[in-house]
């Protein structure tokens, strides 16, 4: 099979770092697309239109892109059907965060794998349950810093962390690439994660 190159339709340092945890030889292709969620567009329609609009969008901006493949993901948190995404100010993530303080959200993420020949999608369900959050905590955090870029005001691998009681899912997909979904995808243009393709040789089970 010819090699293809993949390309990452992401700035994210998180679906970076998971992208290097397995092993994978990528170039990064950032997309920056319209995502308004569209007029009673569910959480999940609107998660996958996003992936697939930006690994799309990485795919036509090649101009020779018969090799390639592009991988583009998004990931939103819910609450009875409002999508928080990152917040737009200190205000916004304070009243993200108080929202979801002491209950229990679903983080959806969608991949996405765009070629020439063909398109496919995944999404991948998590629930994240918060303890209670006193609001100097949520001060506290805030200058952080590490509210401002994600979605939900909060991430699930740094700081953040300290917040949750519980996860039912893949934390990977929280972090913002679901692992499982992703090496799926990828197998279907023969692109395989060198730590499971090392482990296969060496007779370890990865």
């Amino acid at each position: 099979m010819t090699a293809v190159t993949l390309y990452l339709a992401s700035a994210s340092p998180r679906r970076r770092e998971i992208l290097d945890q397995l092993g994978l030889a990528y170039q990064l292709l950032p997309q920056d697309i319209d995502e308004s969620r569209l007029s009673g567009e569910s959480p999940e329609d609107y998660v996958c239109r996003l992936a697939q609009a930006k690994a799309q969008a990485a795919l036509s901006s090649l101009p020779q892109a018969v090799q390639c493949a592009c991988l583009g993901s998004d990931t939103t948190v819910v609450l009875e059907d409002e999508i928080f995404e990152k917040p737009r100010d200190e205000a916004d993530a304070r009243r993200i965060l108080q929202c979801l303080s002491g209950r229990t959200h679903e983080v959806l993420t969608a991949v996405a794998l765009v070629t020439a020949q063909n398109s496919q999608v995944r999404l991948s369900r998590s629930q994240v349950s918060f303890r209670p959050l006193l609001d100097a905590e949520i001060t506290q955090y805030w200058l952080t810093g590490e509210p401002a870029d994600k979605a939900g005001a909060y991430g699930i691998q740094g700081l953040g962390a300290m917040f949750i009681r519980e996860i039912k899912g893949s934390y990977s997909s929280i972090m913002g690439l679901p692992v499982q979904e992703t090496v799926e995808l990828l197998s279907l243009v023969g692109i395989t994660a060198q730590v499971i393709l090392q482990a296969s040789v060496s007779g370890q089970k990865p």
